[in-house]
């Protein structure tokens, strides 16, 4: 047997990949399950996306009928998959730390500290000067110029954790209301 990225073995006992009305097509409960191998295992993919780098499977999930078996039970249609929501920094995909959220609400607390440089969450150099911006609903929104990174931070967190309070009706899971509240204090 062939395994899925070096370390997953599919035992489904149906055919992943069907041919419906003369098209291919994938299962998703298997591209739910890929995807996350991949974002574990893939060094190509952690090229890409080295915020990926050291991230891990839990060993139950390895076994594609038992991640399939758990993500039935959750509300997964139209939701991505997530690790760190619940458990802030967490590195392994497992049932005890993975939950689906929307896509809106998947993006909202991404720091891309890859991609962002030297400067805090928010903050932007303008001429010795610093600019806070923050997204709201997938736009920048300008928040004002400051003397000083810091004090521009400071204003990013305050919009920001305003923004994760009022996003609490994007879901109706309780375990993923209470981590965002828990950001939102945070970031107070």
């Amino acid at each position: 047997m062939k395994l899925v990225f070096g370390v997953g073995i599919n035992d489904a006992d149906y055919k992943t990949h069907p041919t419906i009305d003369g098209k291919q097509v994938v299962c998703p409960f298997y591209r739910r399950w890929c995807d996350m191998l991949r974002r574990g295992y893939s060094e190509k993919f952690q090229e890409r996306c080295p915020t990926y780098k050291g991230c891990s499977v839990a060993e139950e999930w390895l076994t594609f009928s038992n991640f399939r078996k758990w993500m039935v039970e959750q509300d997964w249609k139209g939701n991505d998959l997530d690790k760190d929501l619940l458990v802030e920094g967490n590195k392994t995909y497992s049932p005890e730390t993975c939950v689906f959220i929307c896509g809106e609400l998947n993006k909202l607390l991404t720091d891309s500290a890859a991609s962002r440089g030297e400067l805090p969450i928010g903050v932007t150099e303008n001429k010795d000067k610093y600019e806070a911006r923050v997204k709201k609903n997938g736009i920048k929104v300008y928040l004002g110029t400051f003397k000083t990174p810091e004090e521009a931070h400071a204003a990013w967190k305050k919009a920001k954790a305003q923004i994760v309070l009022n996003s609490l009706d994007l879901t109706s899971d309780i375990r993923v209301k209470n981590a965002l509240r828990s950001r939102a204090q945070a970031l107070a």
